[in-house]
């Protein structure tokens, strides 16, 4: 659903640093601007550094300092970055956007106009330039850790209802759903500041051309600018009031647009849906995207395996990748048990976990719940540490609820 910078091998403290300073420097800049992002550079990089989207740790009192006074700075950067009134195809895309939508010409025009092009953006899509090999244990380690573990026992403490009531209208464990708002924004805590239309209209008229689905992207981002302008059109809301993250994701949830329109609930009941500040409702509207995606209550989300395929039979079985379509019976035939699954028979997909070039592989089969929560990101290590962070956090939530008791 979102692209989520904790799953960018190259999102670190360094990158953060230039990409700040790449923000401020979108235009060209007087001479007092350039004195200002002088100044800036080592607020830029300190608050980069101590960004929660970055480091999944509390911050120290310096950090948090800093990190507030950089926020007039980022600001000015937003300030200093192109307007695509100024550009023939943003106008063009505007007449294109009215004329497929039934939307007011006029009224997209000025909504281009007035969306600013955002190089930060264009450069966390820009695909890294040397490969790296993937660590399911590092990965692991970015979203279950005490800071979410902790901040995930205070959300399920403060919602247990609303938790309770979406398992049981949905059946989506309550794990899941925790799982998901922890690790999209540590339960609230970071949902993203960029202005989702910037954002947007970024990744519509400038994603970088060499991502190797470019194409692809720029339609999909294309189709998400146009439901923020549907929507605020229909709603006769501002669409530059909404914030998320750089790919226009929002709320505590981080739902697309799109996702928004189609799957959001007023899961409290007061007439409105609001997946920033009303936790029940981001709570329903996660359950509801995921009934909408091919959840199947009462499915396991994986088994553990007993691996002793090799070779072809190995080729064979990650061919699908997380796509399930081998049975537990026909996994068997190529080497590889699935314990517990003696009865089970659905489709499974066997599940490679990679730790690095000198660590051992881990494998498992996902089912078609595992699947099932790869529709809010492409990712098995994703999917996995959703599941591991809401059995911890679980866990974490009925040892307290002993220890009160």
């Amino acid at each position: 659903m979102s692209i989520n910078p904790m799953n960018n091998k190259r999102f670190n403290a360094k990158t953060l640093s230039a990409l700040a300073l790449c923000l401020l420097t979108a235009s060209a800049m007087a001479a007092p601007a350039k004195k200002t992002l002088k100044k800036a550079a080592p607020i830029a990089a300190a608050a980069a550094a101590a960004s929660v989207a970055y480091a999944s740790r509390d911050m120290a009192a310096p950090a948090k300092k800093t990190l507030k006074k950089a926020a007039p700075i980022a600001a000015a950067a937003a300030a200093a970055s192109v307007a695509y009134a100024s550009r023939d195809d943003a106008m063009q895309l505007a007449a294109d956007i009215a004329s497929r939508r039934d939307l007011p010409a006029d009224w997209v025009r000025a909504q281009l106009s007035e969306a600013r092009n955002l190089p930060v953006v264009t450069r966390l899509m820009t695909p890294a330039g040397k490969t790296f090999v993937k660590n399911w244990t590092v990965y692991r380690s970015r979203f279950i850790d005490p800071v979410r573990i902790r901040a995930g026992v205070q959300f399920w403490q403060a919602n247990r209802q609303a938790l309770a009531r979406a398992e049981q209208q949905f059946g989506v464990p309550a794990e899941i759903i925790v799982g998901i708002i922890g690790v999209e924004t540590i339960y609230g805590r970071n949902m993203g500041n960029f202005r989702v239309m910037d954002a947007l209209a970024t990744l519509t008229l400038d994603f970088p051309q060499s991502h190797p689905r470019a194409q692809a992207r720029t339609d999909y981002f294309r189709g998400e600018l146009e439901q923020v302008l549907v929507t605020a059109n229909r709603t006769g809301s501002d669409p530059f009031a909404l914030r998320g993250s750089y790919a226009g994701a929002m709320g505590l949830g981080q739902f697309m647009p799109s996702s928004w329109d189609k799957y959001a609930v007023d899961f409290d009941g007061d007439g409105r849906i609001d997946l920033f500040n009303s936790a029940t409702d981001a709570i329903g509207s996660v359950a509801n995207y995921f009934i909408g995606h091919g959840w199947k209550p009462g499915l396991p989300t994986a088994f553990t395996v007993d691996m002793r395929a090799q070779g072809e039979n190995l080729a064979t079985l990650l061919a699908p990748d997380i796509n399930p379509t081998f049975t537990a019976t026909q996994m068997a035939e190529r080497n590889v048990r699935v314990l517990g699954a003696e009865s089970y028979e659905r489709p499974l997909a066997l599940i490679e976990l990679k730790n690095g070039s000198s660590g051992p592989t881990e494998y498992i089969a996902g089912t078609e719940n595992f699947y099932a929560i790869t529709r809010y990101n492409w990712s098995a290590f994703y999917a996995l540490s959703v599941i591991e962070l809401g059995r911890e956090v679980h866990e974490a939530y009925l040892s307290n609820q002993t220890a009160k008791n």
